[in-house]
């Protein structure tokens, strides 16, 4: 789930309980099957017992029972224990696939090749991100013109098991300070570190307790942040619900920190943010209720102790400055233009009704950015990418061409910078980094990836099926050529359908693995996203949410229609909100799919609300204490409210992490347990809780080889395949 640039989704570890931690075995018994290296493979699981509570809540008159409410509780030993236990029972029973190792080796040999960022320039040097192939973060390089390269941070040395990441890198206008920001154990609650850029030395103690938060400096002297106050009980789960903007001198204590935003109860914003022009001249505040619109603040810092100027006074839309030409402001917009445009406005007098378009509202979702004197704006044709350059006159200057039919990154950078850098991407194409003359309109390869991939083999494919009302869906659909349409092919279909979220094709080295084998990867681009803009996302949202569920259904329906699969050899796959979907999908339609990988999912949804920033996420659900019609629709698709004993339901490995304060675990946890107790069928229900982890952003290389390896040994293997299928 997306807040701007922050992810949003509450994470935290539930208590659990393990009533009985016995250590669990598996007794294999294996049939034959005529179906080439396929056999049916069946394995009784002995699940740890997990004690069932009488908490009983009442909605509208309605009672409903959450006997597993304990496990909630992410400070509890019982929880602890449960973990262990539920641990111990999975990795027993990956243990025993006898490919895992395999996969896991081929992941490595694949990921291991040198990776390196664009570069961009602060004072005197030029930085960029590195990896040297299997290092577990990535390091930041700098080198002065015609220099040798030197490392300037490595997070791999933050801490022992490589689990705290570099989150965040900020300079001062003149590149003589940064700041920092770390993750530890994959927590969204981070410090901010304060450094000599030249001598790296830390000039400061750290601030702590900061979340969902940007650092924008105002010139060398101090930098606005964002945080909640912290909560009472866990940090990892307890509610966040007031935002404050920050401004932090430099050379003074955090405590003396002044609030700019949030103090007071009209203030009250669930997200905050404030940036700095990047001529020192305003600073921009926005704030939301939700992760779908903000209003919007602007204060001359040119003046002392000038006022807050309100923008927008509601959150109707989402609008956001891009840029200014002295008083002239420049903003992104969706107000009254679902696709979005970009608008002009005098910094005096900056309400929406002196707006002036600037660039007009297209046929195509628009995302705008700015550098070297020029505006970029790059439009989703069906999920693609085309980008186009204009002046500050509002001028279009050329089409820039891309090199293929996928993904592009913004080019932006600032003002004076004549070279901008981009990078360009499909499912089977790696990544490759391009430079872009802004003047000369020229493009050239700045560094082409060395993944040792070669995406000539496969064939990429966009496809528009019809979902359940009739509404066209695409999807693109991505496999090695050649490749016989006859349903025997082990697919993956993957999903999301949320918080404007817009799924675009993208390379990546676990994606490349399971191609290898002759997998089917196959991407909708479901309802409750943003790639046909605000009316695709809201027909996905609140009493409209089945939307969502009934056209990744219908995705699945079309690739078994199609032959490309059929019901014993598809996968569905999605996180966080895709989490979800994957959740709800499986429990309305458990014959469509052999097997289910909800990944760290939103799975009770008359509860989501009451952990860490959830209550955030109301635009797109809603929550079960609105009404009782909302709460109706939520309990009738609640994945934790809707498993039914009786049941056969598809092999699900749920995947979660014990530090994730975005989607607290005990989502996870609490459907586990259910699907435990009333699973039918001799398929696994088995959970792995990565410790020291959170919602997936920094985690290490290392645990994400070791958990794709999991997920793709455990799909083959609960598809019956007794070796890998290539």
């Amino acid at each position: 789930m997306n807040f701007k640039s922050s992810i949003l989704l509450s994470g935290v570890i539930s208590c659990l309980l393990m009533a009985c931690a016995e250590k669990s075995t598996k007794q294999a018994t294996q049939e034959a099957h005529s179906m080439d290296n396929k056999v049916q493979t069946t394995y009784k699981v002995n699940y740890p017992s997990t004690k069932k509570g009488s908490v009983v809540d009442s909605y509208f008159g309605q009672q409903v029972a959450d006997p597993y409410r304990w496990l909630e509780d992410d400070r509890s030993t019982e929880t602890g224990d449960w973990v262990k236990s539920q641990n111990k029972v999975t990795f027993d029973y990956l243990a025993n696939i006898p490919y895992r190792e395999a996969i896991q080796k081929r992941l490595t040999t694949l990921w291991d090749y040198e990776k390196v960022g664009a570069p961009f320039t602060e004072g005197n040097y030029q930085y960029f991100y590195k990896n040297d192939g299997l290092q577990n973060q990535y390091v930041v390089y700098r080198q002065k013109e015609g220099g040798e390269a030197e490392v300037f941070l490595d997070p791999n040395t933050f801490s022992e098991d490589a689990t705290t990441s570099l989150a965040q890198l900020s300079f001062s206008k003149d590149g003589s300070i940064a700041a920092y920001s770390i993750s530890e154990g994959g927590s969204d609650w981070r410090k901010i570190i304060i450094i000599d850029a030249e001598t790296k030395e830390v000039i400061e103690e750290p601030l702590i307790d900061v979340k969902f938060s940007g650092i924008s400096w105002f010139g060398n002297q101090g930098f606005y942040y964002s945080s909640y106050d912290k909560p009472e009980g866990s940090e990892l789960s307890a509610k966040t619900d007031q935002h404050k903007l920050y401004y932090h001198k430099l050379g003074t204590s955090q405590k003396s920190d002044e609030v700019i935003f949030g103090a007071t109860a009209e203030e009250k914003r669930r997200y905050v943010g404030g940036n700095v022009t990047e001529d020192d001249h305003y600073l921009i505040i926005s704030g939301s209720v939700s992760t779908s619109g903000n209003d919007l603040y602007i204060k001359d810092l040119t003046k002392p102790n000038s006022p807050l100027v309100t923008i927008l006074d509601h959150t109707n839309s989402d609008t956001y400055v891009i840029e200014n030409e002295g008083s002239k402001l420049f903003l992104v917009t969706n107000l009254n233009a679902d696709n979005k445009k970009i608008v002009t406005v005098d910094a005096s007098k900056p309400s929406e009704d002196n707006w002036v378009d600037f660039i007009a509202e297209t046929d195509n979702v628009l995302s705008a950015s700015t550098g070297g004197g020029y505006f970029f704006t790059e439009y989703m044709v069906d999920a693609i990418s085309k980008v186009y350059q204009y002046d500050y006159q509002g001028k279009q200057v050329r089409e820039i061409i891309l090199p293929g039919v996928g993904s592009s990154s913004a080019l932006s950078g600032k003002k004076e910078d004549s070279l901008l850098y981009y990078s360009f991407t499909n499912y089977k194409t790696p990544q490759t980094i391009y430079s872009f003359d802004v003047n000369q309109g020229k493009t050239s390869v700045y560094k082409k990836s060395g993944a040792q991939f070669n995406g000539d083999d496969y064939e990429s494919k966009q496809v528009f099926y019809p979902s359940k009302d009739g509404t066209k869906v695409p999807m693109i659909i991505t496999y090695k050529k050649g490749t016989k349409l006859n349903g025997k092919n082990p697919t993956i279909l993957y999903g999301y359908g949320g918080f404007n979220v817009s799924l675009t094709p993208s390379f990546s080295i676990t994606k490349a693995v399971w191609l290898e084998q002759g997998g089917v990867y196959a991407v909708a681009n479901l309802r409750g996203g943003g790639e046909y803009g605000k009316t695709w996302h809201d027909a996905g949202t609140k009493l409209q949410k089945q939307n969502v569920f009934d056209d990744f259904i219908a995705a699945a329906e079309y690739l078994i229609d199609k032959n490309y699969t059929s019901s014993d050899y598809l996968a569905i796959n999605g996180g966080s909100n895709g989490g979800l979907l994957v959740g709800a999908v499986m429990l309305q339609r458990p014959d469509l799919m052999q097997v289910a990988i909800p990944a760290v999912g939103v799975l009770d949804m008359l509860r989501y609300h009451t952990f860490t920033s959830g209550a955030g996420w109301a635009y797109d659900y809603g929550t079960s204490e609105q009404n009782k019609e909302m709460f109706d629709y939520l309990k009738g698709y609640s994945p934790v409210h809707n498993v039914k004993a009786g049941v056969k339901y598809p092999a699900t490995l749920i995947t979660t992490g014990d530090h994730d304060d975005r989607v607290v675990p005990a989502h996870s946890f609490k459907f586990a347990a259910q699907l435990q107790a009333k699973q039918a069928g001799d398929a696994p229900t088995l959970i792995r809780i990565e410790t020291n982890a959170g919602h997936g952003a920094g985690t290490p290389a290392s645990k994400t080889i070791e958990q794709y390896a999991d997920i793709y040994g455990f799909i083959l293997f609960n598809m019956g395949f007794e070796q890998l299928p290539n």
